[in-house]
């Protein structure tokens, strides 16, 4: 039975974020110092104006490269359109949106787009081992089940009668 877990209840608040107005060196340096892969960018009311990454990082040295004058604007770099979920979104939702847009982290956005936290993989990886943890043992013979991850009326599918 998988938990009732949503992203509310898992995600990081706590978070480092990136200032619209820095430029790219400095963001580099930020994710350098705090030993991350990427950090949201917020305006001074917290609403969330994207994603800077390593990714974006490596797109600022590829530009430097072709350009003689690249800019150094770190929103130049942004990725503004990144998957974002709200804080009810359930546990299988955040996996599948993972799988679907092979991403590291999801912003938790309100309805104002205001940050609320981010979820990484690894959280997901950490909330289900924990559930499965407290579950007892099923004796299947073939290993773990879907149904001991979904609870039935969870389930993606069903199969055909």
């Amino acid at each position: 039975m998988m938990p009732n877990t949503c992203a509310r209840d898992m995600m990081v608040s706590n978070l480092t974020t990136l200032s619209p107005d820095m430029d790219v060196l400095e963001a580099l340096d930020v994710l350098l110092r705090h030993r991350i892969s990427g950090a949201p960018v917020v305006d001074r009311d917290d609403r969330f104006l994207g994603i800077f990454s390593e990714k974006s990082c490596i797109r600022f040295v590829v530009d430097a490269a072709y350009e003689q004058m690249p800019t150094n604007n770190l929103m130049s770099f942004v990725d503004r359109d990144p998957p974002t979920i709200e804080a009810r979104t359930d546990l299988l939702t955040i996996a599948q949106t993972f799988l679907d847009a092979s991403c590291r982290r999801l912003p938790v956005l309100d309805a104002n787009r205001r940050l609320l936290g981010q979820i990484s993989r690894r959280d997901v990886m950490r909330e289900v081992r924990d559930h499965l943890n407290k579950q007892e043992p099923v004796a299947t013979g073939a290993g773990l089940y879907l149904s001991a991850v979904v609870d039935g009326v969870d389930r993606p599918f069903r199969a055909a009668r």
